[in-house]
């Protein structure tokens, strides 16, 4: 590791909040969309850069499946922050639909919005059939659509003469991200100079293998002269050690119920998982979760530390699955100290 590997500190870089505005069990898709504003709200004032909202279907614990209306939603209701798409899954819509979508959205909120792009369904299979009434159901052809929706905004990218235009649309300088859990879109990112942004927060192993991957491969374009990466990581911040990790069994829960193939709103946190897992399943979730923490301030700057020494990543965007809004709002709070201080 070289000198300048060791000296980004985390008040040297950008931090930014993806929301899934989680469903909690005894709660509603309605209280969800309030509280994802009210945790924007903050977030604006606590000085993170970025608000990102996923897009996920027939999920009974994330209300953002429209995420383009989300975004717009966000955005209306704050003034600053960019806001965007972490991410929407190309392959479920038309190219010429999503360019529409963050056309409107960019004339609306013009300098504040963001398009990130992933290429999973980011749902079963069977949904993925009803959201593409008879379309592919593999992602085989994610660089072709890619192609097409950046044609759409700047037709100087297209092979030969565009005859159906995005109105809104074309001409509109929207940042386009690729997001991506294994080498292939870290790869295509580089190779298209992109800003990429990794899903750390679900898929550890890969992470510092596909940031290599993707700077590696980075060639200067329009967008970028540089390689820009940014990360995702699970954060979950208490005043104490005891009491944040309290309140992650909220996110083990989640993935452990995912691997159950049990799809439920959020749940409240237990005050041990023992018991609530097997042995194999207590691996599975921290395989999935191995870069994820919980812990008071002072903990939580240490492993921050350490994660941004192993990634170097340019950015840093935090996720908290925590089941109760006001500790979910001190989480981030919390985090906001570390990089701020």
């Amino acid at each position: 590791m070289t000198a300048d590997h060791t000296t980004k500190q985390l008040t040297d870089i950008p931090f930014s909040v993806l929301d899934l505005s989680p469903i909690v069990a005894g709660g509603s898709p309605a209280q969800s969309f309030r509280n994802t504003l009210d945790l924007a709200r903050h977030a604006e004032k606590w000085g993170y850069h970025r608000y990102w909202l996923a897009e996920h279907h027939n999920m009974p614990f994330i209300a953002s499946s429209a995420t383009s209306v989300v975004i717009s939603h966000v955005a209306a209701g704050t003034s600053t922050i960019r806001v965007g798409s972490g991410g929407i899954m190309l392959p479920n819509h038309s190219p010429l639909v999503i360019a529409e979508q963050f056309g409107t959205l960019e004339s609306l909120y013009p300098g504040r919005i963001d398009l990130g792009l992933g290429r999973a369904p980011g749902t079963d299979q069977r949904t993925a059939r009803a959201l593409r009434r008879g379309g592919r159901n593999d992602a085989e052809d994610f660089p072709e659509q890619l192609d097409e929706l950046r044609a759409y905004f700047d037709p100087s990218l297209a092979s030969g003469p565009m005859p159906v235009k995005a109105i809104p649309g074309e001409g509109l300088s929207i940042p386009v991200w690729l997001l991506g859990s294994s080498g292939f879109s870290a790869q295509l990112a580089g190779q298209l100079g992109l800003p990429f942004a990794y899903a750390s927060h679900f898929s550890p192993v890969n992470t510092v293998p596909a940031l290599e991957l993707y700077r590696r491969s980075f060639k200067p374009s329009k967008a970028l002269e540089k390689p820009y990466a940014m990360v995702g990581v699970n954060v979950v911040a208490a005043d104490t050690d005891e009491e944040a990790n309290r309140l992650g069994t909220t996110l083990q829960q989640q993935f452990l119920n995912l691997i159950r193939g049990e799809e439920i709103p959020l749940q409240p946190p237990v005050r041990s998982m023992d018991g609530l897992w097997t042995e194999y399943e207590q691996r599975a979730v921290h395989q999935q979760l191995g870069s994820s923490i919980f812990g008071s301030p002072g903990t939580v700057k240490v492993k921050l530390q350490s994660f941004l020494d192993d990634t170097q990543a340019d950015e840093l965007m935090v996720i908290a699955q925590v089941f109760d809004h006001k500790a979910r709002l001190h989480s981030y709070e919390i985090v906001t100290n570390l990089f701020k201080s």
